[in-house]
């Protein structure tokens, strides 16, 4: 036991792979938007604002590799956990400069592009931010503050920017300031300051766990930052919490709502043709298109009793039956069926016995060719 033991601390073992000066200095470098960096990030921008405009996640990634978007945060990060005013202000001052940029050439981007939103659904996915977000931000932190820490520095930040999702909520917020949407904007700029605050407080708790230098401060400004830290963690979770629980609500409605769809194709006479599920804030309703015979009382109730045991209540269950007819008496149907094949039966035969006349002719005259011949 005690030999596993030391295999496991040699695994996990730290120290000789950490920089800290390194990883520091390196932070603060890369927390100003001036020059080369704000080309880049316009770039990105606009790469991004064509990935969601035209629904490519391919697109959507390649502007993530390349955005400069994580430097003051992780620097913010850094600065909280090191008690470095100084690069907390450096820190908020660019990051509001990288903001301001990033919604401009977004805004910009949307007013003058010809391309038409049919189906945004990946604008729509950056409106709507939940618990999962927090925890992807907050573990892409800490592997974020792990990789500039250490050593020898491989591919994780690239990994970080593409799990983290920074750009695209910036683009969906220029779009909705472009196009006036409080939607966008509102559930647009959350993500991305959740996402956004999250990172930061993982590089805080990791410059913590890391042993990072911290600059001398009082204890009065120790505790107002942890009080600060603490209230915006609060502010910034429990709505969070509060949307995933209606994602999973959604979800689950969804799949109990695919199930017995599946499960009642056919009804009596009738059957499903159609369904559609609406889900949108504290409603979900699902839509029957119906075909066949009407459904009378009695069958309704039957299917939406059925419904309950699927987790469904009956007035989220819409029945249309624009498509569906009166109940139909079935000998007339036989009957008709049976003139109708007959008439078919009838002009075949008369096709037939006309191609018969044709051939018999046919056949007449090469007789006639052939005697003629012979002669």
């Amino acid at each position: 036991m005690n030999r596993f033991k030391r295999y496991i601390r040699h695994i996990v073992y730290l120290e000789n792979d950490i920089d800290r000066a390194g990883a520091a200095a390196a932070i603060k470098k890369n927390i100003f938007f001036r020059g080369p960096n704000v080309i880049i990030l316009a770039c990105a921008i606009i790469i991004a604002c064509v990935g969601l405009n035209v629904n490519s996640i391919p697109v959507i990634i390649g502007a993530m590799l390349i955005s400069p978007v994580m430097g003051p945060i992780i620097g913010f990060g850094l600065g909280l956990g090191t008690n470095d005013t100084d690069l907390m202000k450096g820190a908020m001052k660019n990051f509001f400069v990288m903001v301001i940029i990033s919604i401009v050439v977004a805004c910009i981007y949307f007013l003058v592009s010809p391309l038409k939103l049919n189906n945004p659904t990946e604008l729509l996915a950056r409106t709507r931010p939940t618990i999962y977000d927090v925890l992807i931000a907050l573990f892409g932190g800490v592997a974020g503050m792990m990789e500039h820490s250490r050593k020898e520095r491989g591919n994780v930040i690239s990994g970080v920017a593409i799990a983290t999702a920074l750009m695209p909520p910036l683009c969906t917020l220029g779009y909705g300031i472009a196009r006036l949407s409080l939607t966008y904007i509102l559930g647009a700029a959350y993500l991305f300051l959740i996402n956004s605050f999250f990172i930061a407080l993982a590089t805080f708790f990791m410059s913590k766990f890391l042993g990072f230098e911290s600059v001398a401060v009082d204890e009065y400004h120790l505790k107002r930052n942890r009080r600060v830290v603490a209230a915006v963690l609060l502010v910034m979770i429990v709505p969070s919490i509060i949307s995933a629980i209606g994602t999973i609500r959604d979800n689950n409605f969804a799949t109990n709502a695919e199930r017995f769809v599946l499960d009642n194709k056919t009804i009596g006479s009738s059957y499903i043709f159609d369904h559609q599920i609406h889900l949108s804030g504290h409603t979900q309703t699902l839509d029957l298109y119906l075909a066949g015979e009407t459904l009378d009382y009695t069958t309704k109730q039957v299917l939406l009793n059925s419904a309950q045991s699927y987790g469904l209540h009956s007035d989220q269950i819409v029945f249309h039956e624009e498509a569906a007819v009166q109940s139909i008496n079935k000998n007339e149907v036989i009957r008709d069926l049976n003139d109708h094949y007959l008439k078919k039966i009838q002009e075949l035969n008369q096709t037939i016995t006309e191609l018969q006349i044709e051939l018999a002719k046919y056949k007449g005259a090469e007789k006639a060719k052939a005697a003629a011949d012979s002669l």
